[in-house]
C-alpha cells in the first residue's frame, strides 16, 4: 500500500501543534495550579514535568512545520525510479523539483492559491498520474494548449512542423539523438531495431493541459497512451539532481549532480 507521505505530513504537523497550543493555553495552567504555584512567581527547576506526548509535540512540531512548508511550497526531493527518462535522468537519481515555478498550491488539496508561470515546451516537470491522481510521473512536457502533436516514424511534430532531431552516437542497444524542443536541447534515446508503429498518433492538447513524452522514446508510458496531464495535476519542475543512489546494496554517488536540461 502507497503511503500518502503529503497528507501524513499535515496531519502530523497539525496534531503536534494542537497538542502544543492546548498546553500552552490549558494544560500548563492545570499543571502549575495542582503544584500550587502560580505563573511568573516561580524558579525554572519547579516546574512540573510535561507530559510525554506534549514534550515530543513541543520538540517536533517547529521541525514539520519548516518541512511542510518547504516541501509543500519551495522544494520537494523525488527518486526516479524507472528508466524512462534516459538518458536524461537515470534509475536512482533524486532530484529536486521546483514546486512553486508554475504557482503556489495546498498541500494535499492541490488547489492553486498563486499563479507565478505555466510550464514550456522542453520542462521535464513532475506530475500526479492522471488516470489515479496519486502516483508521481516525471515527464518532459512536448505540447503545449492548442498545439497539434503528431509522432510518426519516430519522429515529433508540432503543429504541423518537423521538431529538429539530429543523430549523436549509435549505443547498442539505443540510438542517441539531440533534440530541440523551444529554447531546450536535451537527448532521446530510440531503441535500435525497434519494429511497430507504438505509440504513433496525432493529438490536439486541449487548453489548461499539457502533452507529455520520456526521452526514452520507445519506453516510455506517457500522454501518447493515457493522454493528457491537466494543469491541476502539474506537482512540479524538476531543476537539478543532487546524489545517485542506485540501490540499497550500493553507496551514493555525486558525480551525475547538477541541472536538468
Amino acid at each position: 500500500m502507497d503511503i500518502d507521505f503529503p497528507l501524513v505530513l499535515v496531519i502530523l504537523t497539525f496534531a503536534t501543534g494542537l497538542i502544543w497550543l492546548l498546553d500552552r493555553l490549558l494544560l500548563r495552567k492545570r499543571r502549575l495550579a495542582a503544584a500550587g504555584l502560580a505563573p511568573g512567581e516561580y524558579e525554572a527547576d519547579q516546574e512540573p514535568k510535561e507530559p510525554y506526548l506534549v514534550d515530543l509535540s513541543r520538540s517536533f512540531f517547529p521541525v514539520l512545520a519548516v518541512v511542510l512548508v518547504l516541501r509543500s511550497f519551495l522544494v520537494e526531493p523525488f527518486q526516479i525510479p524507472s528508466g524512462s527518462m534516459l538518458p536524461t535522468l537515470e534509475v536512482g537519481d533524486f532530484i529536486l523539483v521546483n514546486k512553486y515555478a508554475y504557482g503556489l498550491r495546498l498541500p494535499v488539496a492541490g488547489t492553486k492559491i498563486l499563479d507565478v508561470d505555466d510550464p514550456e515546451r522542453g520542462d521535464v516537470i513532475v506530475f500526479r498520474y492522471p488516470e489515479d491522481g496519486s502516483t508521481n510521473y516525471i515527464k518532459r512536457v512536448v505540447g503545449l494548449p492548442g498545439d497539434r502533436i503528431r509522432y510518426q516514424d519516430r519522429q515529433l511534430y508540432i503543429n504541423g512542423e518537423k521538431v529538429e532531431s539530429r543523430f549523436v552516437a549509435r549505443l547498442p542497444p539505443v540510438e542517441l539523438r539531440r533534440e530541440t524542443l523551444g529554447d531546450t536541447q536535451h537527448d532521446v534515446f530510440l531503441t535500435l531495431g525497434r519494429t511497430g508503429r507504438s505509440g504513433e498518433g496525432e493529438w490536439l492538447v486541449p487548453e489548461g493541459e499539457y502533452f507529455v513524452m520520456g526521452d526514452n522514446r520507445d519506453n516510455s508510458n506517457d500522454s501518447r497512451y493515457w493522454g493528457t496531464v491537466p494543469d491541476e495535476m502539474v506537482v512540479g519542475k524538476a531543476f537539478a539532481i543532487w546524489m545517485h543512489w542506485q540501490s540499497l546494496t550500493s553507496l551514493p554517488s555525486f558525480d551525475r549532480v547538477g541541472g536538468i536540461e
